[in-house]
C-alpha cells in the first residue's frame, strides 16, 4: 500500500480520488512517524517511505523469528 501511495503522488488527480484518499488515511499515520525524524533531502526528496518499508520488513522478520521459536 505504501508503494502504491507513493506512486500515486506523481499523479495528483489519482491521489484526490476516493481510492487515493482511502490509502492516504491508512498510510499517512504510519509515514508521519518517520517524517517527524527524517527531513526531505534538499527539501524535495522524501525518503521516509523507504525507511518505513525497511522498518516494516524488520518488524515482520522479527515477528516470524519469535513465532518460529514457539513452533
Amino acid at each position: 500500500m505504501i508503494l502504491i501511495y507513493v506512486l500515486m503522488s506523481w499523479v495528483p488527480s489519482v491521489k484526490d480520488s476516493f481510492v487515493g484518499e482511502l490509502l492516504g488515511k491508512i498510510v499517512e499515520p504510519y509515514l508521519s512517524v518517520f517524517r517527524r525524524f527524517i527531513p526531505p533531502i534538499g527539501g524535495i526528496l522524501d525518503i521516509s517511505p523507504i525507511i518505513a518499508l525497511i522498518a516494516l520488513d524488520f518488524l515482520v522478520s522479527g515477528l516470524k523469528t519469535v513465532l518460529n521459536a514457539f513452533v
